[in-house]
């Protein structure tokens, strides 16, 4: 007797899909570097691998360390202590999330240059008469780029640590003060063990962002690993070997996933039931309480108000600059393919989720984890696995086309803003995917099986019944997703067709020539639309 095999799931096959499209890249990436045309691993290892691989280190070592000791340091603040100040900086210390970094770096050197405003005020106040009179730090170093980003990404290590330190029972504060520990001792004996991993986790996020970061980083000359893919692909036209620094790069993020997660399976630690009191906050008394309004107000006015009165200024000295044509072109590309982007996402994201769902546990353990690399993989990494497959595809659909019709329709995917719109879906779909699980996760478990009783299908349970009550998760999702793609350089600059322009390149594109007046308008534009998502995500963590 013939076997029967199951009849196949759509939704199952759906979601493997969805999945497959996620991967791509990355399995791209490994197999170019694993058969590179010409293999230059030897040259780049003896080269310039270690001088890339030895600069990022530093790079991550540093923000690692600064946005830790700050966001940590904020939180706790925040948290345990009343101080001028505190209400409000307790959300304007996540304002930084919404300048992109590289906006920060052009801020910080035209303040800090010799032709900037402070340099300038110490000349006029000292005497001085060049350069030569008096000494002052490099502006474009590696220091400078810490900074700039320890700036733009403590907000990470902020609200999680916040968010720990809050859902700590106020019992176990109490207890340690009751010991005889100070304020330093419950800090150290109590909050920081509780909160370990949460600020694990934030650090873990930074430093893939810092590994990612193309824009500071090219724009103060430091070269990373990153740089190194642009270099070595767009200048020595060899993407096999920029494959293999991409890999190096992978491979650098796989091992922080794997830290971070192995840090939080390793350290769990639970809330007493109903029976702890939320923290009462100390009231900060004398020089104490302007301390801590002080140290609060460096990360914020260092990572939000000097990038943003920078960019004013230049605007608002420049108003002609606001009708420039290039800006509303931008502007338009960046609302067509961040919103095509944004749809794309969050739609597959909620397909994926409730196909696993439906399939069982068994699926959801292999898929899941699966899809949410997507957004640890750096920017410049997805480009080069999408751009050298989709390449290579559009060729031949072109060749095919024109032996059949004899119509050449050039390159459909690789020659338009449709390699764009790809390289976002697999960038951000782990956060659309985390979100539509947590979504539907808070849907009760009796609705959906009461509409399937009556009669309803998969699909018409999931429009009918799960849609309407995740209404608010999806559009925040949206917006969230948006604003990403918004602010997203690398792989905009990789796989944008010619004379196509998004804000953020806009933004890279002028400040990279000294026209930073120009550019000013545009990155004014990205951080306001980067506030809306900090309001709302201030929101959803109100105390």
């Amino acid at each position: 007797m013939a076997r029967r095999w199951p009849r196949p799931d759509l939704w199952s096959l759906g979601a493997l899909v969805i999945a497959a499209v996620v991967l791509a890249p990355m399995v791209a990436v490994v197999w170019i570097a694993l058969h590179p045309t010409e293999n230059i691993w030897p040259h780049l290892l003896s080269t310039v691998l270690p001088r890339y691989f030895g600069t990022t280190l530093y790079l991550m070592a540093g923000v690692g360390l600064l946005t830790a000791l700050v966001g940590t340091g904020a939180a706790w603040l925040v948290t345990m202590f009343r101080f001028p100040g505190s209400r409000w900086l307790d959300h304007a210390l996540l304002f930084p999330l919404a300048i992109p970094a590289y906006v920060g770096a052009y801020a910080l050197v035209d303040f800090l240059q010799y032709a900037g405003p402070l340099q300038g005020a110490l000349r006029a106040m000292m005497g001085w008469e060049s350069a030569r009179d008096y000494w002052f730090p490099e502006v474009r170093s590696r220091e400078m780029a810490v900074l700039v980003l320890s700036a733009a990404l403590y907000p990470y290590v902020y609200l999680l640590a916040r968010a720990a330190f809050r859902e700590t029972s106020g019992c176990a504060y109490e207890v340690a003060r009751a010991l005889g520990a100070g304020p330093w001792g419950v800090f150290l004996r109590v909050g920081l063990p509780l909160a370990r991993p949460a600020i694990a986790t934030g650090v873990a996020l930074a430093l893939m962002e810092t590994v990612a970061d193309y824009g500071t980083v090219a724009y103060f000359g430091v070269q990373t690993l990153t740089t190194g893919v642009f270099s070595t692909w767009l200048n020595g036209n060899n993407a096999g070997g920029a494959a293999q620094i991409a890999g190096v790069i992978l491979m650098l993020i796989l091992l922080l996933v794997a830290l971070e997660r192995t840090g939080r399976r390793n350290a769990r630690f639970h809330r007493m039931g109903r029976s702890g009191r939320p923290v009462e906050r100390a009231v900060l008394r004398g020089w104490r309480c302007w301390v801590a309004t002080g140290l609060c107000l460096v990360p914020f006015g260092f990572g939000f108000v000097l990038p943003v009165a920078v960019m004013l200024d230049h605007a608002l000295s420049n108003l002609e600059v606001w009708v420039a044509p290039g800006l509303m072109a931008a502007l338009v590309n960046t609302v067509i393919v961040g919103g095509t982007a944004a749809v794309l996402t969050v739609g597959a994201a909620l397909f994926l989720v409730y196909a696993v769902r439906m399939a069982g546990r068994g699926v959801a353990r292999v898929v899941l984890p699966l899809t949410t690399l997507g957004y640890a993989a750096p920017g410049a990494v997805l480009a080069l696995g999408l751009l050298i497959p989709l390449a290579a595809l559009d060729n031949r659909v072109a060749d095919a086309v024109l032996t059949v019709t004899g119509y050449d329709p050039g390159l459909i995917l690789t020659g338009t803003s449709a390699a764009i719109v790809l390289a976002y879906v697999v960038r951000f779909f782990g956060i659309a995917q985390g979100a539509a699980d947590a979504a539907f996760g808070r849907v009760s478990p009796n609705l959906p099986m009461a509409a399937r009783s009556l009669g309803r299908s998969a699909g018409g349970t999931l429009t009918a019944v799960y849609l309407p009550m995740m209404r608010g998760s999806v559009a925040t999702a949206l917006l969230v997703v948006f604003v990403d793609c918004v602010k997203e350089l690398p792989a905009t600059l990789l796989l944008r067709p010619f004379n196509f322009n998004t804000l953020a390149t806009r933004v890279y594109e002028l400040a990279s020539l000294e026209r930073l007046g120009e550019a000013a308008p545009a990155a004014l534009v990205v951080m306001a639309v980067g506030l809306v998502a900090v309001a709302l995500l201030a929101r959803a963590n109100r105390a």
